[in-house]
């Protein structure tokens, strides 16, 4: 989590961690977490925006042509984009998980720390089982 948040160099959380740069590379690596602090801080929402707002800008460029229709590979393109905002319109993503388990766990801290430490095990395994 500390990694996600992105606050941190890796070096420093070895050393909050206890842990060699070294060590704290290697799992870096094997949990992909450059792929997962990506995901954490472009929102679905950000994301959906950016794909509506690729498909207004094709629609636009086609409108300003003569002949105002679509090439094929430009309606290719506009279908692949409506069907990944379709895709994350209904999905949760892993930015959305991660964003409610740090909720949970920090709301969950102030109550009951020894219960945090725990849960926080089964979001970290939760997550990892979803990025398979």
């Amino acid at each position: 989590m500390l990694y996600m948040q992105g606050e941190l160099q890796s070096r420093q959380i070895a050393e909050k961690v206890g842990v060699s740069p070294v060590t704290m590379s290697k799992w870096s690596k094997e949990g992909n977490w450059e792929m997962l602090r990506a995901a954490v801080t472009t929102t679905r929402e950000e994301q959906i925006r950016n794909l509506y707002m690729q498909i207004a800008e094709m629609n636009k460029a086609i409108a300003e042509r003569g002949d105002k229709y679509a090439t094929s590979a430009e309606a290719d393109t506009i279908n692949k984009l409506s069907a990944a905002i379709a895709k994350m319109e209904g999905d949760y993503g892993i930015a959305d998980i991660i964003s409610v388990s740090k909720q949970i766990l920090f709301w969950l801290r102030k109550r009951d720390p020894q219960k945090a430490i725990e849960l926080s095990y089964y979001f970290d395994e939760f997550v990892k089982e979803k990025l398979r």
